[in-house]
């Protein structure tokens, strides 16, 4: 008996493997492509950073800070962590690389993994992955409608309908101040344990996020930020909802919504899927003014979103929607019978991708009946059969797996056929 030990992902880290890494890449991609076409830019950022500025910018009262980040030494005894979230990150490169100094906002997108120490559950890892915008430099309201709008596009872009908007505002530093007094004032007559009333003292938004029915009981009459903003905060809440409904995006106000993150202002949305049972967002964002300052840069305004690549998988499972395409690894596969032909085909199928067509062959030797069956699990829309009567001929059998239907091509002609049939 073998005493080798065999490795498996970490616990809460998903796997994508072929053919589920198909609709990974379709989904993140399209996610990608939306948010390029309204002119936001990538970036790419660092998959750890100082502690401190996650602690700064997300908020030390937030379960990610205080109980949810992966943080660790490293050998020169800097404290660093994995990113959790990307908007603090984008704001440091912001500052850092002087982004601020030019033409405003600066839109950015990025993507990639976030690393969270959560109880892994349906949907809920410990590698989330995410696409993401932030637009920096702006407190237009116009540009909230804008990219809540590319996020419900996003999400219908790959086919989701099921989905719902939520929306609300948590006012701004005018009308803050005296709601926290207000809140805190009656969160404090309640019978709250030692760890949520020491959240209430930091930050007691917080508690209203509180997912425990016993906790969720006692704040049935709390008072709500929506209730209490101030005249601007009104103002730029309802022209950013006149715009929505403009543009045709459904939403629902959902005035007791708390984002997981300290530095949300105004402005603030999730996107549910009703679905996915407990975890049910799909996506979310706000407007953080006071961020970038807060960070050591100009005192200018942002908005920005997180869109789950990993959720909306789910999501589109849930809705019993298949991506089309994504089965197909190449639309062009050879197979070759004999070793003269086998190495012919070698040749034209790298022709095949320097032409900028994607194609594979059938290695070892295989039979034809074994090696089309490598062509069907490739999704290959056109199969070459190469043989000692083809080569004799000059030519490559080109068979349809579509139509059904073969011709014979002469080999030279072979990349100009295929380019026109593929389109």
């Amino acid at each position: 008996m073998s005493d080798k030990k065999q490795f498996t992902a970490p616990k809460g880290v998903p796997d994508y493997a072929p053919p589920a890494s198909a609709a990974f890449f379709q989904v993140r991609d399209n996610l990608i492509r939306q948010a390029h076409l309204s002119g936001f830019q990538h970036i790419e950022l660092p998959i750890f950073e100082e502690t401190g500025l996650f602690a700064r910018g997300v908020g030390e009262s937030t379960d990610v800070v205080s109980k949810e980040m992966y943080t660790f030494e490293d050998r020169g005894g800097r404290s660093v962590t994995l990113r959790p979230e990307g908007t603090a990150g984008v704001m440091r490169a912001v500052i850092e690389h002087n982004l601020d100094r030019g033409q405003l906002p600066v839109k950015l997108n990025y993507f990639g993994p976030f690393f969270r120490y959560e109880r892994p559950q349906a949907g809920r890892y410990r590698q989330l992955q995410q696409v993401g915008v932030e637009a920096i430099g702006s407190d237009d309201p116009a540009l909230d409608a804008e990219v809540i709008a590319l996020a419900d596009r996003s999400f219908r872009s790959l086919g989701l309908s099921k989905f719902r908007l939520e929306l609300t505002s948590l006012g701004d530093n005018t009308c803050r101040p005296a709601y926290r007094e207000k809140l805190q004032e009656f969160l404090f007559k309640l019978d709250l344990d030692e760890q949520t009333r020491k959240r209430a003292e930091i930050n007691p938004l917080r508690v209203l996020d509180d997912k425990r029915e016993e906790v969720r009981a006692q704040l049935a009459d709390a008072p709500l930020m929506i209730d209490h903003l101030s005249a601007e905060s009104q103002e730029h809440f309802e022209t950013v909802t006149g715009l929505l409904d403009d543009m045709g995006v459904e939403y629902t106000l959902n005035p007791r919504m708390v984002r997981g993150l300290d530095y949300y202002t105004k402005t603030t949305f999730e996107f549910v899927h009703p679905l996915l049972g407990a975890q049910s967002g799909i996506g979310g964002g706000g407007r953080y003014d006071g961020l970038m300052a807060q960070l050591g840069g100009q005192d200018l305004s942002g908005i920005g979103y997180g869109l789950g690549v990993d959720r909306a998988i789910l999501a589109l499972e849930a809705e019993g929607i298949t991506l089309e395409g994504v089965d197909q690894r190449v639309a062009v596969y050879g197979v070759a019978m004999g070793a003269a032909a086998k190495s012919a085909m070698a040749v034209l199928i790298n022709d095949l991708r320097q032409a900028g067509i994607s194609a594979d062959m059938s290695f070892g030797d295989r039979g034809l009946k074994g090696a089309m069956k490598g062509a069907d699990r490739a999704g290959a829309s056109f199969a070459l059969v190469l043989g000692d009567q083809e080569l004799e001929n000059g030519t490559v059998a080109v068979k349809d797996l579509v139509a059904h239907e073969q011709t014979d091509v002469a080999i030279g002609d072979l990349v100009s056929s295929l380019k026109a049939r593929l389109g």
